[in-house]
């Protein structure tokens, strides 16, 4: 675990982690796919299959919907799904930037594993937008997601460079919990939808471990105050999160009524957006920031 040594003015995190810039490269290497790989031409998502696996959708318990209305909310989650992922590395791609040009000088596995891990993050940004090119293509009504993203990507810049890593690296272990105790095993998820969350989670599984990287150095050059401000400005993020993450709830609701083409009852309504809401707080903040990798990270920084 890293441990912080404090000398008169100074102040090093001395890093004790199994993590190293040449090993990531090394197996990045090895899990490296093209868009091609994961999306062939003329094939298509199977709309006859759940895309998330329930315990990411929270769709069954819904009791007031039947099975069709509640396959229909699980696709409409997979969509908004798959967007967010979106909408978050449209600000993880300039951090990540902005991080490599302060390192051009450094280590040449360093800045070879930041670059890569970029250009995976641009990769990804276009794979969740061919998924929903085929999403609108196969699904009879539209579905809205949160945004626009510049606007959300520049209000979490806006705040410290260590409270953005933070936030970056909850992202990545949120990723890794969910596709490890949640999709892998999962057998009745629509194929190509899974083939997708199985790629971009090879790739996130060592930008996870780049990013507690990118984290300590960044942490390593400031005082106590100054990364007490950056754990507060994470928590600061993920509030802001937490209430676009309830609107999108009532976005995904809106689109059901359009796919259904009816409307759900007032008291049916507010049951299934409190449902939903959980749902999103459980995805997207708590299984984040209580993944036991992201709290080893900030109590070293505390320490």
């Amino acid at each position: 675990m890293p441990t912080r040594i404090h000398t008169p003015g100074v102040q090093v995190l001395v890093m004790d982690t199994p993590y190293t810039y040449s090993e990531i490269l090394k197996v990045s290497g090895r899990v490296a796919w093209r868009l091609e790989d994961v999306l062939a031409e003329g094939e298509g998502l199977d709309f006859s299959s759940p895309f998330l696996p329930d315990s990411l959708a929270s769709t069954l318990e819904l009791r007031s919907l039947g099975a069709p209305e509640r396959l229909l909310l699980n696709q409409i989650r997979g969509h908004s799904y798959l967007s967010l992922f979106g909408l978050v590395e449209e600000f993880i791609l300039p951090f990540l930037l902005d991080h490599a040009r302060g390192q051009v000088d450094g280590d040449d596995a360093e800045i070879r594993a930041l670059l890569q891990f970029a250009g995976e993050e641009a990769k990804h940004i276009e794979l969740f937008k061919r998924f929903a090119a085929l999403f609108r293509k196969g699904f009879d009504s539209p579905c809205e997601v949160i945004g626009p993203a510049r606007d959300i990507g520049d209000a979490v810049l806006e705040h410290s460079q260590l409270g953005v890593a933070l936030t970056v690296l909850h992202i990545e272990w949120l990723t890794q919990r969910h596709y490890v105790e949640s999709i892998k095993s999962e057998g009745a998820l629509d194929p190509l939808f899974k083939r997708l969350l199985h790629h971009h989670w090879l790739e996130e599984s060592q930008h996870a471990k780049l990013d507690t990287l990118i984290t300590y150095k960044i942490g390593g050059r400031l005082g106590s105050t100054e990364i007490q401000q950056g754990i507060n400005d994470y928590e600061r993020i993920l509030a802001m999160f937490e209430g676009a993450l309830g609107r999108q709830a009532e976005l995904d609701l809106e689109a059901l009524e359009r796919a259904t083409g009816g409307v759900i009852r007032s008291a049916d309504r507010a049951e299934i957006l409190a449902a939903q809401r959980r749902s999103y707080r459980s995805v997207f903040i708590e299984a984040g920031a209580e993944h036991p990798n992201l709290r080893r990270t900030l109590r070293a920084l505390a320490a």
